[in-house]
């Protein structure tokens, strides 16, 4: 272990867990361990321990459900923060609209559903989305015509100074599937805002079923990471995946789903470099097949 290393392990001191496997961590199941990992429940905890880790000249990365990564066989190197701060309240409601503030530990799908069934409409999507508010900001996350861009006010942010500050959404950098956030890990977000309308409980939960039955009968329920290429415009990954021919194509314990080309399944077995592979062999044959270069949609980390 390095000095710098050392020295933060023992600033943390029994809170912190050193050579911590992160394969559990992600819904994935694949990848290494983290040099050192230590879970923060409060936005405060949450700013110490990157400041603590900034200050000793260590790498911070933030954890949340891991539903949008893959960790690479050698895990990630400095400090991984377990994102568990999960609290959110309405602010500022009236008979038409509110505000949601939530601190970006949260789970989507628990936030949208709880909303939905007080009547609150703007989440639904989200129901079947299964990662942290943070992640889905980072990744501009969305499902069913809608995306967190549609709903997100601004968010707080501890910026590279160690300074707490907000940001509206215009200077974001919100995209199909990205942010200003999603290859640049020097900010970390601690909240956001969110302009939710009032709506009928029922028809909100309707509308929450209807997306939960789509994605049972279109999506595997086995370990994968989600979608792993993004839509090129005006078509569809998993369409041009399948065209190639690759529905089914495996390399040692990962396949890409007999259900959903677009989803690579863990069969049991699979290892970080299998899914890396599969990767490269998904993506030079769709060019070589079709002439369309696909783009990650997923973040590789470590």
């Amino acid at each position: 272990m390095s000095e710098p290393l050392a020295a933060l392990r023992a600033a943390l001191g029994t809170r912190v867990r050193v050579n911590e496997p992160l394969a559990p961590r992600t819904t994935f199941r694949v990848g290494g361990c983290a040099d050192l990992l230590i879970e923060a429940r409060r936005v405060q905890d949450l700013i110490e321990y990157a400041r603590l880790a900034r200050a000793h000249g260590v790498p911070v990365f933030i954890l949340g459900n891991g539903s949008n990564i893959l960790v690479r066989a050698r895990g990630v190197r400095g400090l991984v923060i377990e994102n568990r701060c999960d609290q959110f309240s309405l602010e500022d409601a009236d008979s038409a609209q509110a505000i949601v503030r939530a601190e970006t530990g949260a789970p989507l799908p628990g936030m949208a559903n709880r909303l939905a069934r007080q009547g609150w409409a703007g989440l639904e999507w989200a129901i079947g989305v299964p990662g942290t508010l943070g992640g889905a900001i980072v990744g501009n996350a969305g499902a069913h015509g809608g995306c967190i861009a549609d709903s997100l006010i601004r968010v707080t942010i501890l910026d590279p100074s160690g300074a707490v500050r907000e940001l509206p959404k215009t200077d974001l950098g919100l995209a199909y599937r990205t942010s200003r956030f999603k290859h640049a890990h020097d900010a970390i977000i601690l909240r956001a805002d969110f302009t939710m309308r009032r709506d009928d409980p029922t028809a909100c939960v309707a509308r929450m079923n209807q997306y939960i039955e789509q994605r049972r009968r279109t999506q595997p329920t086995e370990p994968s990471v989600g979608s792993m290429f993004k839509n090129p415009p005006g078509d569809a990954a998993g369409r041009l995946i399948e065209q190639a021919g690759l529905k089914g194509k495996r390399v040692g314990g990962v396949e890409v789903s007999p259900v959903h080309a677009n989803f690579f399944v863990n069969r049991g077995d699979a290892t970080a470099d299998d899914v890396l592979q599969l990767i490269d062999l998904v993506r030079a044959r769709v060019y070589e097949h079709l002439g369309v270069e696909l783009e990650l949609e997923i973040e590789i980390v470590g």
